[in-house]
């Protein structure tokens, strides 16, 4: 047992819990699932590496998420909540979870599953499936505030979950992990804090500034108090951006955005005797701006197929607070021996489920609705801006993209009446195997001799990777909105892209009425004559609206 299954499963569909806090109080309020009357089934197919720590991970066979899918669909499962992800992108004929989603999606279970935390790079990201809900990270307006006062009186803000304190109003020597290491340590891993790296001597009674990039963020501070340390400060990599996640370290502690850690490096440097303390941490509440992405959610473009816009959505997946095995301590570390109900933990683990429990609660809203049309919903109905409203954020504070968040940041009570869907059977993913080569996944279906291109699949989004001039995409909406109305067309078409659907007008005169029409997607001729978008994309979206819904769909393009 780690606390990962617990932590997933409780955000689902944990019952609420008043006054449920992390260890230290942190987060502290009335905690539930998303969709807390669900019933759940939990699946074992992760298992410890043997000699290795809990903290660095587990392994999970494809022969078990395989077995276990097919146990779930045997149980009669609404929704499977996948936390897992793989270390590289992998083929569907050889991808354990896309096969078993693919049977799930026979019987029309909603499959949500983790885009993977190996973010910021591009084209990085896991469960690629067309049939699967993949789900980025992204922010809450929440933070554990714990700043850091300098011997020169200035205040640099971190932020953490650590329910250890320092002594009040007393300050403390500072120093940077690379001045106290033992000898042999390479110089490229100097500020990284490793376990035997830093020198007792040189170390003991001190707060000690690491640096975020080989190792685990609360190794670094086992290794910090090891060596006598009596709190440390671990700063982001430039890559980290302002994205921090909070750990319950083993010692007074603080983590900090890339540029304050800079800050605090530069008064170290700045004199002979440099001292701070660390303020002990409070949550706050209504942050701004919020949500944004995380640098660990991983990126498109998909490598599998770049027909397929993924991911799909983003939800909540940053110092997610959840329940918590009492089995294993807070930071998995075999020395760690305190006891939490609850934990805050970050990854695309913690926002799969909450996707989850949204398909969920639209499951019970809309039994008769299939696993494709619970997923448009999530998707067109998402939002693409933040409490600042303005369009969201990625962690450098650069404007995100599809890549990073899909279709946008969930908004479940606006999926629960999305006005037109893009629905999606079996037989239409039996097809898109067929067009990507696949031709005998079931023995009962036989593929046409030309089937459907796989940009064509009926999917709430578009990618089109290398245009080379014109292309017309189809696709149908079903109305399950007024039963009488009327969608026009709009779009923001990706920059020298242009984006047309015929019609541009849609009549509505009952619910469950299909209405097709193209999306007529062209490159301005200058724009090919100068190859401004060659291997880079471009993005934008069109949208359906009858005025109360508003059925946005992402565009990705790149020219040939």
């Amino acid at each position: 047992m780690d606390g990962h299954g617990t932590h997933t499963t409780s955000t689902v569909a944990g019952r609420v819990i008043p006054n449920a806090s992390a260890i230290g109080g942190f987060a502290r309020g009335s905690a539930s699932g998303g969709a807390p009357l669900a019933h759940i089934a939990v699946y074992k197919v992760c298992w410890a590496i043997p000699g290795a720590s809990k903290a660095e991970g587990n392994t999970c066979f494809e022969e078990d998420m395989f077995a276990a899918i097919d146990d779930a669909i045997a149980d009669g499962v609404d929704v499977l909540s996948i936390s897992i992800g793989t270390t590289r992108p992998m083929n569907f004929t050889e991808d354990g979870i896309a096969l078993g989603a693919l049977h799930a999606a026979k019987k029309n279970i909603v499959v949500a599953c983790s885009a993977g935390n190996s973010g910021p790079a591009p084209s990085t990201l896991s469960n690629p499936a067309p049939w699967i809900i993949t789900v980025g990270a992204s922010s809450l307006d929440r933070t554990f505030v714990s700043s850091v006062v300098l011997g020169n009186g200035l205040s640099i803000e971190g932020e953490t979950v650590t329910p250890s304190k320092l002594e009040e109003n007393k300050m403390y020597p500072l120093v940077y992990a690379g001045d106290v290491v033992n000898p042999g340590v390479a110089q490229n891993l100097t500020g990284q804090c490793l376990a035997g790296s830093l020198s007792p001597d040189k170390v003991k009674g001190k707060i000690v500034l690491c640096w975020r990039g080989a190792g685990m963020r609360v190794s670094k501070g086992m290794e910090v108090k090891r060596a006598g340390g009596v709190g440390f400060i671990l700063g982001n990599s430039k890559a980290n951006g302002v994205e921090i996640s909070c750990d319950a370290h083993v010692l007074p502690a603080t983590a900090m955005t890339y540029s304050n850690a800079n800050r605090i490096m530069e008064y170290i440097n700045s004199t002979k005797n440099p001292k701070a303390t660390i303020i002990p941490a409070r949550t706050v509440l209504n942050t701004k701006p919020a949500p944004f992405m995380t640098a660990f959610t991983s990126r498109g473009p998909s490598t599998i197929d770049p027909n397929i816009l993924k991911p799909d959505i983003t939800a909540p997946g940053l110092n997610i607070l959840a329940a918590w095995t009492e089995a294993d301590p807070p930071t998995k570390l075999s020395m760690d021996h305190r006891v939490a109900q609850y934990n805050i933990e970050s990854g695309t683990s913690m926002s799969c489920p909450h996707i989850a429990a949204a398909a969920a609660l639209l499951k019970a809203i809309h039994p008769t609705w299939s696993s494709a049309a619970i997923k448009s919903a999530l998707m067109t109905t998402a939002g693409i801006r933040n409490n600042l409203d303005k369009l969201l954020n990625d962690e450098s504070g650069n404007a995100a993209t599809p890549f990073a968040y899909g279709a946008g940041h969930f908004r479940p009570t606006k999926a629960a009446d999305p006005g037109l869907v893009y629905d999606a059977s079996y037989k239409d993913y039996l097809l898109y195997f067929c067009s990507t080569g696949v031709k005998n996944f079931d023995p009962k279906f036989k593929c046409p001799r030309s089937p459907p291109t796989a940009i064509n699949l009926n999917y709430p989004s578009i990618a089109i990777p290398k245009l080379n001039g014109t292309i017309t995409i189809k696709r149908t909406v079903t109305n399950v909105g007024d039963p009488k109305s009327v969608y026009f067309f709009t779009s923001k078409p990706p920059l020298g892209i242009s984006v047309k659907a015929s019609p541009s007008i849609l009549f509505f005169d009952h619910v469950g009425q299909r209405k097709s029409f193209t999306i007529t997607v062209k490159a301005r001729t200058e724009m090919l004559y100068e190859n401004r978008l060659k291997d880079e994309y471009a993005f934008g979206w069109y949208t359906w609206t009858d005025g109360p819904h508003i059925v946005r769909s992402p565009i990705a393009v790149s020219l040939a």
